[in-house]
Parts: C-alpha cells; structure tokens; sequence
C-alpha cells in the first residue's frame, strides 16, 4: 500500500525520518543563533550554550509531542484517572517513551532559563506540558488513552534529566547575588 504525503507523516517511521532529516536544519538553526548572539556581544560559549538548548528543547521534544498527538487504534477516545493502573499494564517500550517524551525539555530548560534551575519548578513544567499534551488527546478525540500514569512518567522523565543537567544549572544562573543584590544585578 502507498502512502501519499499527508498520510505519510502521520506515521511513526514518518515522524521519524522527516526527524533524522530535520537534523542539518537544526544544526544550522544552532550556528545562526550562537553567530547573531556573538555579533551581538555575547561570549563564544554563553552563545553556544543559549542556542544549543534553544535548538535542543525544539528538535527533541516536538518529534515525540508529535508522535503522542498521532490518532490512536483505541476506537474512543479514553481517560484513566487512577494512578499506578495503567503502568502496570504498559511494556518497557512504552513506559522508556514516556520517560522520553520532555527528557529534553527538563535536560535543557534549567541551562536556558535561570529561573527554571530548580527541581520545583522543572516537576511543575514538565507535569504542565504532559497534562496539556494529555488533555489535548482527549480534547481532539484522537481515539486514545489520557492517562495520568502518561503525565507522571512524563513529569518523572522530565525530573531525571533535569538531575543529569543539574550540575551546569550554577554557570548559566551565575553566583548568587550579594546580600540587597537584585536579580539584574546577578545577571550581569
């Protein structure tokens, strides 16, 4: 059977080939930004850095947004309140995905925004995003199962990455302020 092109991307091997290939994109995306960055009087490495995890949440959390927003074989669209029911019903690969869906997002938000480097507010992030996601599947009736076992391994997933970033947390916020120091005053 051929696929023509609007049925093609609606695929996982599509979402992940038209991934692999957006791959140039993203790496010129990078070097456009760190280069206007450095015109702009940022250092070499502080513009790398903005621009890699800009870059980075993009290109590795939209593919798997995509691949969840994807209409399901359910029949009905479905919702699971009770926690724990689900997990235990999924299989490593789906239970690996979901612990990858916001993994970059809470690996590289904390290095980009200082104001997202703690453990807090990265849980609340990715618990917020996974819920949006959840709620739009039920939403758009994409015939399957908004599972609030989907949005704690999301949110779990998105925590473990952030742990595994969390030692370059303090070079993108800096040292903190003096005493009576302001929040611009720490930036600078």
């Amino acid at each position: 059977m051929r696929l023509d092109g609007g049925q093609w991307v609606g695929t996982f091997t599509g979402v992940v080939f038209l991934t692999v290939a957006a791959l140039p994109l993203a790496a010129f995306a990078v070097w456009a930004l760190a280069r206007r960055r450095r015109l702009a009087g940022a250092t070499a490495a502080g513009a790398w850095r903005m621009s890699l995890a800009e870059v980075g949440i993009v290109y590795g959390t939209v593919p798997p947004v995509w691949l969840i927003l994807l209409p399901g074989d359910e029949g009905r669209a479905v919702v699971s309140l009770l926690p724990l029911q689900d997990l235990l019903a999924m299989d490593a690969g789906q239970v690996i995905g979901n612990l990858l869906v916001f993994a970059p997002l809470g690996f590289l938000a904390p290095l980009r925004f200082a104001p997202l480097a703690s453990m807090r507010r990265v849980l609340a992030l990715g618990a917020g995003c996974s819920v949006l996601v959840e709620t739009a599947q039920y939403v758009l009736r994409l015939d399957r199962v908004s599972s609030v076992d989907d949005v704690l391994l999301n949110t779990a997933g998105a925590a473990l990455a952030a742990l595994m970033s969390r030692r370059w947390w303090r070079a993108v916020s800096g040292p903190p302020a003096p005493a009576g120091g302001t929040v611009r005053e720490r930036a600078s």
